[in-house]
């Protein structure tokens, strides 16, 4: 078997994309208005977005999560997988980017079931009341501790946590980094590892955005873990 290349791992997302997500218009539009405000090409693949939409249906959530919005792209996929009177509540630090996101949103026909809360997250957080039935982490990697230890707080016992971009090019197993976006990777997964509120996994993705991955956990009571 052929180790991947760029070039191979691209065609294959490329085959599952088209084989397994159907095309969607709203959401083709929330890129080219991301891209077209200037904003940065950093929003899911679209198979993690399909992927959001079906953890949302296995787990059966209502109520979700989302910090860091971005351009409403991950947040148009997941609130179209929500039952009837789920809600989302998005976290975004900059104002420009939940304004992209709002009209995104609004354009996808999903705002009555999204709110997009403008605020560094590690300020807005506190005030964020749950239960939540899953969580998905997707901003500055600094955070990451910070972010889960309120996921842990917000989040319902059998809720779903996913936290994106842990792998970051396979540089996450670089002991000697220095790059403060890798640590605060390390340190989330380290987290995870060791609190007995978290049982995680990982699994790496190759598609469209490069070499990364996803870290899956699921909330749970340390006193019958």
């Amino acid at each position: 078997m052929a180790d991947p290349t760029p070039e191979s791992w691209r065609r294959i997302d490329s085959y599952l994309t088209h084989t397994l997500v159907e095309p969607d218009e709203a959401l083709a539009a929330a890129v080219a208005d991301q891209n077209a405000a200037g904003l940065p090409a950093i929003e899911v693949a679209p198979l993690s977005a399909k992927l959001l939409q079906l953890l949302i249906r296995i787990s059966g959530a209502a109520n979700v999560l989302e910090i860091g919005t971005l351009g409403g792209y991950s947040a148009i996929a997941m609130a179209r997988a929500l039952p009837p009177g789920g809600r989302l509540l998005s976290i975004e630090a900059e104002q420009d980017n939940a304004e992209v996101a709002r009209r995104n949103i609004e354009r996808a026909g999903v705002g009555d079931r999204v709110e997009v809360r403008v605020g560094r997250a590690a300020e807005v957080l506190p005030d964020v009341d749950g239960p939540f039935d899953l969580v998905f982490i997707d901003a500055d990697k600094e955070s990451n501790t910070l972010y889960l230890e309120h996921a842990a707080r917000v989040a319902r016992v059998g809720a779903v946590v996913v936290v994106d971009n842990v792998v970051r090019s396979g540089r996450v197993a670089d002991p000697a980094t220095e790059d403060e976006q890798i640590a605060g990777v390390r340190r989330g997964l380290e987290k995870l590892a060791r609190d007995p509120r978290f049982d995680a996994t990982a699994l790496q993705t190759l598609d469209a955005k490069g070499w990364d991955g996803l870290a899956i956990a699921v909330r749970v009571d340390p006193e019958t873990r």
